[in-house]
């Protein structure tokens, strides 16, 4: 059922005091929860609930965790936890009252995320802009030029090897045909673990015979598990469960995959992680997906920057395929088409006209002013690193390709509320004139 929209009705009560009068009203999280549009925020999200049937939690509540979780970089355990000591936190959410206790589950904020869809989270993003607008911390003007960039949006994965991904794959089936009273010849769980535990100790001596020799065991036995499964299950049912369907399409993938492969699986948990040359020393590859970041060129007043546009981009797109992607975003966001966009290297033969796209190193047609905002492209590479070590863009744990997409999404609008937080923290200390 649709959940009500709780409203503030200014009431006392005999035996508590209410957060405003126990809290600074001139708290930058107390400015920003004024400044944002939870009426309008409610009625974008209402459509994802039925009609009927129990009452939903509050809409406020549950979209101010979530906003609180990637503004701080916590875990949903955290937020929860500082939630019930945190009278901003509370007040922050739309209680009027303190509360000892959260009054719904830790697993409400898993439910609301499969619930939601990206488009809500643009409007969000279109929100925590809008904010920074009637805060005075950005202006129409910042918009007119852009700096567009990718990175890479880490999955929480461990770092797939071969023989790790073979004894994941014989432990799973394993397990599933236990579940669906499927009884193997052998299990080979014992034998599979102790090679591949001799597999990583040959690699580390350099020893790439034995290694490969003990791969070649581990493969082995998966394709005997595999064809013992099917056979069994081809006997015992009549259409072979779903579960266990899956569980041998994806043992089957992982005994067969080779080095190289289009479709290679990287994560048993996690078939959409895709494998992103990083081209560095210390990290040669990153597991996860790409993500299109846009930011104003200029700094804002007060100094700030803030995320215009964040947008998941699953197939390992080529740089330039993702500009018109990125401005399709922008003009939902900001409602305009950027005048200037400024680009690095990677989107080299782009085929873009509905901006004027200047590149780094541009030589021909560029203005000593243009020369100037080419080497302010460069503006969106700390956003990013912040993104990553302040937020959560750097490693998440949403699943599959749809928490890619809102992970980088709310990433962002994190980044924009801790910014105009700092900026509601300088105005705070600042004289009147």
């Amino acid at each position: 059922m649709k959940p009500p929209l709780k409203k503030d009705h200014g009431q006392q009560d005999l035996f508590r005091s209410r957060l405003d009068q126990i809290i600074n009203m001139n708290h930058p999280l107390v400015k920003l929860s004024k400044l944002l549009d939870w009426e309008r925020l409610a009625q974008a999200l209402r459509p994802y609930y039925a009609e009927m049937g129990r009452p939903g939690i509050p809409l406020r509540l549950i979209m101010g965790l979530n906003l609180l979780k990637h503004t701080y970089a916590l875990s949903d355990e955290s937020v929860c936890a500082r939630w019930e000591e945190n009278p901003y936190f509370q007040y922050f959410c739309g209680e009027a009252f303190f509360h000892h206790g959260l009054p719904i589950e830790r697993t409400s904020m898993s439910h609301f995320r499969e619930r939601i869809t990206a488009d809500v989270l643009e409007k969000l993003l279109q929100e925590s802009l809008s904010a920074a607008y009637q805060a005075g911390a950005l202006s129409v003007r910042d918009l007119r030029k852009v700096a567009i960039d990718t990175t890479v949006q880490e999955k929480a994965i461990a770092h797939p090897t071969e023989h790790g991904l073979m004894l994941k794959a014989i432990m799973k089936l394993g397990e599933v045909a236990k579940a669906c009273g499927v009884k193997v010849r052998q299990s080979y769980k014992r034998v599979t673990k102790e090679a591949s535990i001799m597999v990583g100790r040959s690699l580390h001596a350099r020893q790439k015979k034995r290694a490969n020799k003990k791969l070649k065991f581990i493969r082995t036995r998966l394709k005997r598990l595999v064809r013992d499964v099917e056979r069994k299950a081809r006997d015992k049912f009549e259409e072979v469960p779903q579960n266990l369907k899956n569980t041998l399409e994806k043992a089957k993938h992982i005994a067969k995959q080779k080095r190289g492969d289009p479709d290679y699986l990287y994560a048993w948990h996690a078939p959409e992680v895709e494998c992103i040359s990083k081209g560095k020393a210390r990290k040669p590859y990153e597991f996860g997906c790409k993500v299109s970041l846009a930011t104003q060129l200029q700094a804002s007043k007060g100094g700030k920057h803030f995320i215009l546009g964040a947008q998941a981009l699953h197939g390992r797109p080529y740089d330039g395929h993702t500009l018109e992607k990125a401005l399709d975003q922008l003009e939902e966001v900001i409602g305009r088409v950027p005048d200037r966009s400024y680009v690095d290297k990677g989107y080299k033969g782009h085929k873009c006209e509905r901006t004027r796209v200047y590149m780094s190193g541009q030589k021909r047609g560029v203005t000593p002013k243009i020369k100037k905002e080419i080497k302010r492209r460069s503006v969106i590479e700390p956003i990013i690193g912040h993104a990553k070590n302040d937020g959560h863009l750097g490693y998440h744990w949403l699943k599959g390709k749809k928490g890619d997409q809102l992970n980088a999404l709310f990433s962002a609008v994190g980044f924009n509320l801790r910014q105009l937080l700092s900026y509601l923290d300088d105005q705070r200390y600042l004289l009147p004139a």
